[in-house]
């Protein structure tokens, strides 16, 4: 697998054609560690792309964000919260481990918020309309020192 540093025009559609976002990516690897989670679809159908290029991607649920798990809808103390929390807003808490994570706010009861983990996509099959701008052989260099990998910039 050629790994590639390509700058594109990307347009995101859910399955029946709305637009989700359109993002510009600039000099972005195109495949590095696969094995990273998020969009690794993908990661792999932008393989040997050619400056010009316009490729429709299609992604199940499974490939780009993953299924919608309840599991990540979590109970939280609401005075462990900001004080004017507004169901819908994204939040950030750090775990025990120390680890930040992003929730968004679904619910006020009493004392308690109910907060989801989830990608804002997740569970959806998505569509990537990418114009190719400029592709070309990623140096060693670039592979080594890279955290701009499509594999870990969520691209919307």
């Amino acid at each position: 697998m050629s790994i590639q540093v390509v700058s594109f025009n990307c347009i995101l559609k859910n399955k029946t054609g709305q637009i989700i976002s359109t993002t510009y990516n600039n000099e972005v690897l195109t495949a590095l560690n696969v094995e990273s989670g998020l969009l690794n679809g993908l990661t792999l159908k932008m393989q040997n792309l050619v400056k010009g290029e316009k490729r429709s991607i299609e992604l199940s649920a499974e490939e780009a964000y993953g299924f919608y798990d309840p599991k990540k809808i979590i109970l939280f103390p609401r005075n462990k919260l900001p004080k004017n929390i507004r169901i819908g807003e994204t939040i950030q808490i750090a775990g025990k481990s120390g680890q930040i994570r992003s929730y968004k706010i679904i619910q006020i009861h009493g004392s308690m918020a109910s907060l989801d983990a989830n990608h804002p996509l997740a569970g959806q099959d998505l569509v990537f309309e990418i114009d190719v701008i400029s592709a070309r052989d990623a140096s060693a260099k670039e592979i080594e020192d890279s955290s701009n990998v499509i594999s870990t910039q969520l691209l919307h």
